[in-house]
């Protein structure tokens, strides 16, 4: 290695360094802001703490690693066009794409290792990341109620004025609110003197057990005159015990759907052959369903050249020979058909998509582990000529192009997943979409650094205005002579 590229790749490896542990520690913040409620007042260990920032932190390398490439591209070329240390390079004959040469292969080396990242190291903290916070509510049952104020637990409002025992699970004056199945608001009050919380590692449930308390249930009238008299259901009990499913406690975060949702957990091959099973199982839900409606309507179907024999002759029109009254219960019939086949399809219609919509995450997830690799050759390609060309280093410009460009990068592609998850776009076209739209980009900052056009080159723009200018003052001057 000569010593002009081992300068040049010490000098963006210590930027890219730096760069990276910043932004990283930034990302983590911003991780710890998303779970604070997990973690706040929950008297967790530090050991504990660490283990689940630990879990979380290989999430954010995917936004991390582009973005910190492109700011240590911009800024260690844009530091040797500031020094005019390309100038000297250029003048002993050294181009900006022998310049480049030595950090293409590092970028190379650092997508390979990308990909690799995102395939196996990614998947196995979200496992472990996901089945942490299951086992923190485990052995922590009181994390799921807060001290003092209301805590929603599936359908249940629960608050209690204080916490006990080393685990806080000892409760003292619970009030729990039971939401309606149906939605109409609360239905269910339950007031408990003490309360317990408990839990297993080997269960999925936590169990409060009340003790000395009153049950309160609002009574649906059968009559709608008797609602306004509010009739209830009053009891007391010594002993009271409600189980909850953790599942609900383990909210998401903004950044996953849902926290049972394992196509992040997946390798390449693991997602292929989980995408096989989707895909084999979505077909057969539709031959399924089609097979059922095709039989259901030639049950009930009488085809138009149909006929039925009488002794007098062929009847064509079945209703013709029936009563009044039983035309009408021949309608009703062909009208609950209708009705019952329309809310059939519409039910399997939402079943159908929401199938498709878990198949076209599988499909992102697995597109999402060669995005990442490629965003990082996208970056240094976008950088290091837009660098050479705006001729600052620093953390002035080169932050403010680096965060404008990385935030369309993040949005596009955001908004791309978003598409392709309703079926709008192909799962490939979402999660390629921003690295299409930037890539011209890309291309056209290289070619511009390599020629020495510039950013922009206002010729072009100032030309046709000075053009229009001067023919606007000449005809006023014509106009003037003439008169």
């Amino acid at each position: 290695m000569k010593i002009l590229d081992r300068y040049i790749l010490t000098s963006f490896l210590s930027t890219f360094t730096s760069v990276f542990v910043i932004l990283f520690f930034i990302f983590i913040l911003q991780g710890i802001w998303l779970f604070i409620a997990e973690l706040a007042g929950k008297d967790l260990d530090f050991f504990l703490i660490v283990k689940f920032l630990l879990f979380y932190s290989p999430k954010v390398v995917p936004l991390v690693l582009p973005l910190s490439v492109l700011l240590a591209s911009i800024m260690t070329f844009g530091n040797f066009a500031e020094n005019y240390e390309f100038a000297a390079m250029k003048s002993s004959g050294i181009s900006l794409k022998r310049a480049m040469r030595s950090l293409q292969y590092f970028i190379v080396l650092l997508s390979i290792v990308a990909f690799f990242f995102a395939n196996s190291i990614i998947p196995k903290a979200e496992y472990k990341f996901v089945n942490l916070r299951k086992n923190i509510l485990q052995q922590k049952p009181s994390m799921a109620i807060a001290e003092g104020q209301f805590s929603n637990v599936g359908n249940y409002t629960i608050k209690v004025d204080k916490k006990s025992g080393p685990e806080g699970n000892f409760l003292e004056k619970v009030t729990i609110h039971k939401v309606s199945n149906l939605g109409t608001g609360t239905t269910v009050v339950i007031k408990a003197k003490t309360g317990e919380l408990m839990s297993s590692e080997k269960s999925n449930n936590l169990q409060l057990i009340l003790y000395d308390g009153n049950y309160y249930e609002s009574i649906e009238p059968k009559r709608f005159e008797d609602k306004n008299k509010q009739p209830f259901a009053k009891s007391s009990f010594k002993k009271y015990i409600i189980n909850f499913d953790l599942s609900p406690l383990e909210k998401a975060s903004d950044n996953q759907e849902n926290i049972t949702n394992t196509n992040t957990m997946l390798s390449v091959n693991e997602l292929r052959y989980t995408l096989d099973s989707l895909q084999t199982s979505k077909q057969k839900d539709v031959k399924s369903f089609t097979d059922n409606i095709h039989q259901r309507l030639s049950l009930v179907s009488i085809k138009p050249d149909n006929k039925i024999e009488t002794k007098d002759s062929l009847v064509s029109d079945v209703l013709s020979l029936m009563p009044t009254h039983q035309k009408a219960i021949v309608y009703d019939i062909a009208r609950s058909n209708v009705q019952n086949t329309k809310f059939s399809i519409e039910g399997s219609k939402i079943d159908i998509a929401s199938k498709i919509k878990n198949i076209n995450n599988h499909w992102l997830a697995l597109y999402d582990k060669f995005v990442i690799a490629y965003a990082c050759l996208l970056m240094f390609f976008i950088g290091a000529p837009l660098g050479a060309i705006i001729r600052k280093g620093g953390l002035g410009l080169p932050i403010v192009f680096a965060v404008m460009i990385f935030i369309i990068f993040h949005f596009i592609n955001v908004f791309g997943k978003k598409i392709a998850q309703e079926d709008g776009l192909t799962p490939f076209l979402g999660a390629w979409l921003s690295s299409i739209i930037l890539t011209p980009l890309g291309l056209l900052l290289f070619y511009r650094a390599t020629n020495d056009i510039g950013l922009i080159n206002m010729d072009v723009i100032m030309d046709p205005i000075h053009k229009f200018v001067n023919k606007l003052f000449s005809n006023s001057k014509k106009d003037k002579n003439d008169t």
